[in-house]
């Protein structure tokens, strides 16, 4: 009977423990999703599918085997992924905190105390001798669901945290991408002007023997010389910025400054003239960012049921069980024991506005979250458009960069063969070197730039951070 009496006791002290919930169920806020992303042609946007260049590993977008060393040196190494793996252990740890405070507290204690007492004038010297082992329980019953609601809100920080270092593995992916490029373009740039460089020294040479001989007059020299000038001058601020582009990559790295290896060129690195985007509504569960807004969302939904709660009377239950005997080894032997049993309710009548406010912040809070989490959708499909915008034209304008790159080579080429055959003079030729010397810049950073265009297409539509 006392068995039964004991169980019907715990399953009452469970229903309780586990009564309602105060506080709104979470629901995923309405977004304005576009059917298709702005920056398709016509063409793509009929053939458009499920496939996304986001669902595509990221070393499957780049397939530099040099690059591919780099950033997974970088996600080793680097200090704002390490401080984000640290900011989830100490999520993880709040949650265990406060999940804990829905179960109940146990604690164990033992004490002796023996004490003499001096002999008065009336009353004659005694000893008391006190020993004692006890064990208490403290339970606060999470009936209208404080401290679930709690957990639910330190469960969502959580899921933020771990889907904000996400963010930062993806944002870190396609920032060695583009670091990596622009120091292959520059190492372009820099063999071109030395080619250019020694091409013109060779011509200065030639300029330099005519004139000694009375063939051709200072000026064609000075002309010569401008041209050299031009192009030496391109090489010492290159090496400045290739140098300073290795230092950015290496702290990319989690590395002090230091050289950079290198793979493909420029021109070699391989891809696609069109890329999938994927459907406008699986950008909601590929973002990383747009995940983490959702789960800090959901936390703030939380805190409303436990600010709601307070306005509750809070339950609690009290029991201390031990044993007490004046001689100590008499302790655990004879009717030495105690125990006490006790619960308590607290209904807060007076706050002076406090409850109320705490309650209207919280959906405050919750108000300006779902504001946060519209505009991080609005401005993922921003992103994703500009950079669909930017690949499409940024491989318009390095074709177009190419068809005058050949024509300035050519004219370039025609000029030359005109002034050694006397038809024109060398103010054409410096006219038509320096439009082909900037051409040929100007294609590098064309190619440069689709190729960015690229990795801001990737890191839009939420990849590089999938394992």
């Amino acid at each position: 009977m006392k068995t039964h009496t004991a169980l019907l006791f715990l399953l009452f002290l469970l229903s309780l423990s586990t009564g309602c919930m105060v506080g709104p169920r979470y629901k995923r806020p309405q977004v304005d999703t576009p059917g298709v992303y702005r920056g398709l042609t016509p063409e793509q946007a009929n053939a458009a599918g499920s496939a996304s260049l986001g669902d595509d590993k990221w070393w499957e977008v780049f397939q530099d085997d040099e690059l591919q060393k780099l950033i997974r040196t970088a996600l080793e190494q680097n200090y704002d992924v390490r401080i984000a793996a640290a900011r989830i252990l100490q999520a993880q740890a709040q949650l265990g905190i406060t999940r804990a405070d829905q179960f109940p507290t146990v604690t164990a204690g033992a004490a002796a105390i023996n004490q003499r007492t001096q002999r008065t004038k009336f009353i004659p010297a005694f000893d008391t001798s006190a020993n004692q082992v006890n064990t208490g329980l403290a339970w606060e019953l999470d009936f209208w669901g404080k401290y679930r609601r709690s957990t639910e809100a330190a469960r969502a920080s959580l899921l933020a945290t771990e889907w904000a270092r996400q963010e930062i593995i993806s944002t870190l992916v396609s920032g060695v991408a583009t670091a990596y490029f622009q120091l292959r373009e520059l190492d372009l740039e820099l063999e071109i002007s030395r080619s250019t460089l020694a091409s013109r020294q060779n011509s200065l040479k030639l300029i330099q023997l005519l004139a000694d001989h009375g063939s051709t007059s200072m000026l064609d020299v000075r002309q010569s010389e401008q041209l050299v000038f031009t192009a030496s001058e391109q090489v010492p601020d290159l090496e400045r910025r290739i140098e300073q582009q290795e230092n950015f990559i290496s702290v990319l790295l989690g590395k002090n400054p230091g050289a950079v290896t290198r793979g493909r060129k420029l021109t070699e690195q391989p891809h696609a003239p069109e890329v999938p985007a994927g459907l406008t509504s699986a950008l909601l569960e590929r973002r990383a960012d747009i995940r983490q807004a959702e789960q800090e969302l959901i936390a703030f939904n939380a805190r409303i049921g436990v600010a709601r709660a307070a306005y509750f009377p809070q339950i609690s239950l009290t029991a201390d069980a031990g044993l007490q005997s004046s001689a100590l080894t008499n302790l655990f032997n004879g009717p030495a024991g105690l125990w006490s049993f006790g619960a308590g309710l607290t209904q807060p009548l007076f706050e002076g506005g406090r409850l109320r406010n705490n309650v209207r912040l919280t959906e405050a809070q919750k108000d300006e979250a779902v504001l946060v989490y519209r505009q991080t959708v609005q401005e993922a499909f921003r992103e994703v458009s500009d950079a669909l915008i930017d690949y499409r034209k940024s491989q318009e304008f390095r074709a177009q960069q190419e068809l005058l790159t050949r024509s300035a080579e050519d004219a370039a080429h025609l000029s030359d063969i005109r002034y050694k055959g006397g038809a024109t003079s060398y103010l054409e030729v410096l006219t038509n070197q320096t439009n082909f010397f900037a051409a040929e810049l100007n294609l590098a950073q064309a190619q440069r730039n689709e190729l960015l265009a690229l990795v801001g297409i990737y890191k839009s539509l939420g990849g590089g951070w999938q394992k």
